[in-house]
């Protein structure tokens, strides 16, 4: 952003610190005057013709801008991908491990990522790797299939989100 000696063009269209407008004028003109009130003269519309600068405090509106920006970072949540490893063959125990641990995850809001690496002769019955991602889907109510599970390479993915 543009400010005070930085300002090169020739004609400028000035509003004044309260929003009237002051005209156009050159920015020679323009500068004494932001400096007779003691404020800095800020480009705010550098692609209108002529651009279009404003008499502010610039300094407190960079505080401002900052001010907001950190209110808005401070509202967004930051949703992690948590990830729960199955086997092929896994047993009903730790299968309902599984389910209390993903549960966990989602009720915190992150996002859960199911696995299923497949070994050696494994890769012949990846449909049952299907299956038990399946069963693991539908044992979470609360859980929205987001991606579908998928091979890749071996093993196979899937994601789950909480639902809204």
């Amino acid at each position: 952003m543009e400010v005070n000696e930085l300002i090169r063009d020739k004609e400028l269209r000035i509003v004044d610190v309260d929003g009237s407008q002051l005209g156009v004028m050159t920015s020679r003109d323009a500068l004494k005057l932001a400096e007779d009130k003691g404020l800095d003269l800020v480009k705010i519309a550098p692609q209108a013709t002529p651009p279009v600068c404003k008499i502010m405090d610039y300094s407190k509106y960079r505080f401002e801008l900052q001010k907001k920006e950190k209110e808005a970072r401070k509202n967004q949540k930051v949703v992690d991908i948590k990830e729960v490893r199955l086997s092929l063959n896994i047993d009903m125990n730790d299968f309902n491990t599984k389910i209390a641990q993903a549960q966990k995850f989602l009720s915190k809001g992150d996002k859960v990522k199911v696995s299923i690496r497949f070994r050696g002769r494994e890769m012949a019955h990846t449909e049952l790797g299907l299956d038990v991602q399946k069963r693991f889907a539908a044992a979470l109510p609360d859980a929205v299939v987001e991606k579908q599970p998928k091979l890749e390479g071996r093993s196979m993915q899937m994601f789950l989100a909480p639902q809204k």
